[in-house]
């Protein structure tokens, strides 16, 4: 059974997005998703340190993505 959060976010699927893009700069998903991802944060913060608080939009981006397989390509090729 899954462990699901206050919000209903399941958390195996965020652990799983967490363990392989964890280190990941906000500032580095804002090139992916807008200025709007994980807004209040600095562009500096991980995203392992964000990822339980981030908003619906935020996290249903990251989900899709990350399901599909296509995170991990995007994050590869974002402009430095």
């Amino acid at each position: 059974m899954k462990d699901t959060g206050l919000d209903h976010r399941h958390r195996d699927k965020d652990g799983a997005i967490s363990k392989k893009h964890g280190n990941t700069l906000v500032g580095t998903l804002r090139k992916i998703y807008g200025k709007g991802f994980a807004a209040g944060y600095p562009d500096t913060t991980e995203l392992s340190e964000v990822l339980h608080q981030l908003n619906e939009t935020s996290l249903s981006q990251l989900r899709r993505d990350h399901d599909t397989g296509h995170l991990g390509h995007k994050i590869d090729h974002v402009p430095k």
